[in-house]
């Protein structure tokens, strides 16, 4: 798996330099850090550990025996020319950047999957890399064409939208029975790849209380229900719409794996209620898997020693799983 520090300005850094410096993820999958090894030993400071690492020229060429931690050191950004805890456009170029090459990477099976460190949206954009966010631009590297999403992922419990980093506004005018069926099928496909064999998907009202019948709005008739009554014709085992203000409640004690919901906060703030610092993104649908903390680069505590680095934990093990997942896949394709 590729470890990526995430945005240097960040708390990226610090969690990469903490879950490194003591082997706890060595169980799960040999993390190659790709990067700036100035930055990651500037995260050391910060995490108050000493880290023993040594550099690669390729995936190919590492000596897994090795005690000692493995760097792609691609020398790109000195961490001493970019303010911290405040958005960088030379910081954002150079994560859009590292991102590209690991992209590289996986696609040409040289390293199987990809963590990363909290981003920022905006250092990105301000960076060169125009695009709404991070999922986007992965799809761009990736030459995808078709549908992807972000989903969320809290304690087993897979979170899916509809529709993700745009306006309110174009948001609703993006929504339709066949987007609602691309996002139920690919949150089934992508469930039953972290191991859920038949998973249980709640579908989002969008109205406030499921439109009441067509009172507060027809969508819940009109292009909802007809979606969710598609897809289960189709075996996908999914339910709703359900009133997005108890749908939680019910995924939340068990009735449900996930939840599908319409757009991007209808899902987020149920989710970091209930587990800020558990929650992991995975961009779902594309050539490889990218797994990543659901909180952002915390720039009010850059530097302090204390970032919480359960999500991140959860991402890398998230990830693994994904990518073991696919290498079982591909032998069984491959076999038959």
């Amino acid at each position: 798996m590729g470890l990526m520090l995430g945005d240097s300005t960040g708390i990226g850094p610090e969690q990469c330099a903490r879950i490194l410096s003591d082997r706890r993820l060595d169980d799960v999958a040999r993390l190659l850090v790709v990067g700036d090894a100035r930055v990651l030993e500037l995260g050391a400071r910060d995490a108050h550990v000493e880290l023993h690492w040594r550099s690669y020229a390729a995936p190919e060429a590492i000596d897994w025996t090795r005690d000692e931690i493995a760097v792609l050191d691609l020398a790109n950004l000195d961490p001493a020319c970019v303010r911290r805890g405040q958005i960088s456009e030379a910081s954002g170029r150079v994560a859009g950047e590292t991102l590209a090459y690991m992209v590289d990477l996986a696609v040409a099976g040289r390293i199987e999957g990809i963590t990363f460190a909290p981003l920022n949206k905006a250092a990105l954009n301000a960076g060169g890399w125009r695009f709404n966010d991070e999922h986007q631009l992965f799809a761009h590297l990736t030459r995808h064409g078709g549908f992807f999403s972000e989903m969320n992922v809290l304690d087993g419990l897979w979170m899916s939208r509809v529709t993700s980093h745009v306006a309110l506004k174009v948001a609703l005018e993006q929504l339709s029975i066949e987007r609602i069926e691309q996002a139920l099928t690919l949150a089934e496909m992508t469930m039953r790849g972290a191991g859920i064999e038949e998973p249980r998907i709640a579908v989002a009202a969008l109205n406030p209380h499921a439109g009441e019948n067509g009172l507060f709005g027809r969508e819940e008739l009109d292009m909802i229900a007809p979606a969710v009554a598609h897809a289960a014709a189709r075996g996908i085992h999914c339910c709703g719409p359900f009133a997005a203000d108890t749908v939680f409640l019910k995924a939340f004690a068990g009735e449900y794996d996930g939840v599908l919901s319409m757009y991007h906060d209808q899902g987020q703030i149920a989710t970091k209620l209930k587990g800020f610092n558990r929650g992991v993104t995975v961009t779902a649908g594309l050539k490889t898997v990218f797994t990543t903390p659901a909180h952002g680069t915390a720039f009010d505590i850059v530097g302090q020693g204390r970032a919480n680095t359960g999500a991140l934990e959860q991402a890398v093990r998230l990830g693994a799983r994904l990518a073991a997942a696919r290498r079982r896949s591909t032998v069984g394709t491959a076999g038959a």
